[in-house]
Parts: structure tokens; sequence; C-alpha cells
């Protein structure tokens, strides 16, 4: 049976990654957060202090840039150049940062090119903001998981403050606004779903639900398929 591409957009806070992990491991196939990757570049911007308006620094550093998705011990790993990063990309500060890099059309050009090499064979489910719109257009399946601000507001700060970051509710709610906006408004791949995407609201629907939804989906595409 030929593997599928499973591609779930949406904003922050929508749920994706939690949906994502789990329908992979229903399907036995290979997570790929596209977001961690824009992250980990992110992190060495921020570490070496780039300049996001320098485009010839920007190309040099994306030569020089290696980014594996793995998996151990069943946890998600993000390495940048052989190092992990995973718990360094997590921070609110980070996730700004990653936003105001994905608007560089340099490194977007890069990461899309790495997503396809990663997908090229099938076999993954992608989650990101730009999977089934530029990345996989051609994807056999695709989701688009939203929920209402508030919501995805709550939903991130309870993450964070589960790590024990320090974070109030109005400056989490802020800082979500803000990146809405800058992921819609980009001029490069804005924040959308695609025209033949499946539009889920998961405001008021548990992630049992969703993926529930998610599977139905996937085996009625098979069934036109094979």
């Amino acid at each position: 049976m030929r593997k599928l591409i499973v591609a779930i957009d949406g904003p922050a806070g929508a749920g994706k990654s939690t949906v994502a992990k789990r329908v992979a491991k229903e399907m036995g196939y290979t997570y790929m957060d596209t977001g961690a990757m824009y992250r980990a570049f992110a992190w060495r911007v921020m570490k070496e202090g780039l300049d996001l308006k320098n485009d010839g620094a920007l190309r040099k550093a994306l030569r020089d840039t290696r980014i594996e998705l793995a998996e151990r011990d069943g946890r998600a790993q993000v390495l940048l150049n052989g190092t992990d990063v995973s718990e360094w990309i997590r921070t609110p500060e980070l996730s700004q940062m990653a936003s105001r890099v994905s608007t560089s059309k340099i490194v977007r050009e890069r990461m899309v090119e790495l997503q396809r090499e990663m997908g090229s064979k099938g076999g993954v489910v992608a989650e990101g903001r730009d999977i089934g719109t530029v990345v996989f257009p051609n994807a056999e399946v695709k989701i688009y998981l939203d929920a209402s601000s508030p919501e995805r507001a709550r939903r991130r700060f309870e993450e964070l403050r589960s790590r024990g970051d320090r974070v109030d509710m109005a400056g989490t709610r802020g800082e979500m606004e803000e990146r809405d906006r800058r992921d819609r408004e980009r001029d490069v791949a804005p924040l959308r779903p695609a025209e033949d995407a499946l539009v889920i609201d998961s405001t008021v629907v548990d992630v049992d639900s969703v993926v529930e939804r998610i599977m139905e989906e996937i085996k009625r595409k098979i069934s036109l398929i094979h």
C-alpha cells in the first residue's frame, strides 16, 4: 500500500502537535514537526546575533545548518548540527523569533526544500502552517486545525506554566495574537487553509475526537485511492 502524506496546518495553540503525534503513531508514520525546524534555525539566529535583513549572512548560515528530526525513547528530538536543542527552542522568546525568521523568503525556501526531502517517500504526518498550501500541495490528506483565540491562549499558558516558565495569561494572549497577525499577513506562505483541506474547530472538542475525525478522513482518502 502506498504511504500517504498527511498535512496538518493551523495557528499556534490549535493542538497540531498533540494530534499529529497521535495520528502518526496510529498510522505507523513519521511525525514531522516543521515548526521545530524554524525554531532550531531561529535559535542559531539568536545565539549568533544574525541580521535577518542580511541575505548573504542568512544564506551562509543556512548552508552551514543541518537540522534533523529524530525520536529517542519515545520523545521527539530536534538536532541542530548534531546538538539536541529540543528543550532550548520552546521558550516564548524563541517562539517570537521563529515567527520573525519564518517571514524570510530565503529561510522558507530552504526549509521547504528540506521538508520535501524528508517527505519524499510519503509515510509522514507533517504539521505546520503551510504544509498543505506550499510544502506538500499534493498531499493526499489535508487538515486545517483551528480553535478560538482565547482557547488557544489558555492552552499555551497552561503548557508554559507546566514547564515551570513564569508567564501571565494577558502576556501569553498578546504574544499569540501578534504571532497570528504575523503568520497571516506575511508575504511568503501566509497562514491559511488549503482549498481542499478538512477544517476542524477544536475549541470545544477533545483530542480523542479530533484524532478520530482525522483517521476517518484518512480512511476515506485511502478508499478512494485504492
